[in-house]
């Protein structure tokens, strides 16, 4: 048999962004960046401040629309996609601020998160209650067995603004995995989160990757964060597409340690 064709195949691009540009009053923030994000992967996204990795997020999730270029979403061009069009179709994101809702509990933030639910519309209220009772039987199932992956069970019925930073990270995730989308984007998940939750929150992203099969593509500063758990990393520099490696590569590489710290810091 020839080595051709036994030879493993790489897992497939799930999401992709081409040739993108966005300013910002004559400011380029993204220049020409492209990215590729390969099913099962939790990739790394990091860069000194200003870089422009924000704005890569908010295009890529659809809060913010390119000058030019193209997102594409497992093949399907999403450019022109709002984000919760995206959303329906895989992708969701976080932001650096949690965004959850306050008034509501933390298991009630749960059970919010999937879209389109027939309990959401007036018709299946009153033609198909059986329908939308095992749908919120189904929702309830899932919704435990998050809080316990999510570590948040003895907090199901406490008011989510008041949890705490790390806390509300980790229903963040929650709700991700509630939406049932393969590919999550996830913007400084470790900001203002003490040690000890970062280390759960990590063990959830490393569960939600391997056993649930999510691919993950992470923007975070914390270095030890970045080192542990995400493979490939991409670097970002003024806008633009640095170098795609493994963190040991990376941190090794003189232009990446001039981008962070000064043309003098790479040639010590």
């Amino acid at each position: 048999m020839h080595a051709s064709a036994t030879a493993k195949s790489p897992p497939r691009i799930v999401l992709s962004g081409q040739a993108l540009q966005k300013s910002f009053g004559g400011v380029r923030a993204v220049s020409g960046m492209s990215l590729t994000l390969r099913e099962g992967s939790i990739t790394g996204l990091i860069g000194p401040n200003g870089a422009g990795k924000s704005t890569l997020f908010h295009l890529l999730s659809g809060v913010i629309r390119p000058d030019s270029g193209r997102v594409e979403l497992f093949g399907d061009n999403i450019t022109a996609l709002p984000t919760h069009e995206r959303a329906q179709r895989g992708m969701v994101r976080s932001f650096q601020l949690a965004r959850e809702f306050g008034p509501l509990t933390v298991l009630e933030n749960l059970l919010l998160a999937p879209q389109n639910q027939c309990g959401e519309r007036l018709l299946p209220l009153f033609f198909g209650p059986a329908k939308v009772r095992a749908e919120q039987e189904g929702l309830y199932r899932r919704a435990v067995e998050v809080l316990a992956l999510s570590r948040l069970t003895a907090l199901r019925n406490e008011y989510a603004a008041n949890l705490s930073g790390g806390q509300k990270k980790l229903l963040e995730l929650g709700r991700a995995l509630m939406t049932d989308c393969p590919v999550i984007l996830l913007d400084e998940p470790g900001a203002g989160v003490n040690p000890a939750l970062m280390g759960l929150l990590t063990e959830m992203i490393r569960r939600l990757n391997a056993e649930y099969g999510k691919t993950f593509l992470i923007i975070e500063h914390d270095m030890d964060f970045i080192a542990r758990l995400c493979d490939p990393v991409i670097v970002m520099t003024e806008g633009r597409h640095l170098m795609e490696a493994s963190f040991d590569e990376i941190r090794r590489d003189p232009a990446v340690i001039e981008a962070y710290l000064g043309r003098a810091a790479a040639h010590v």
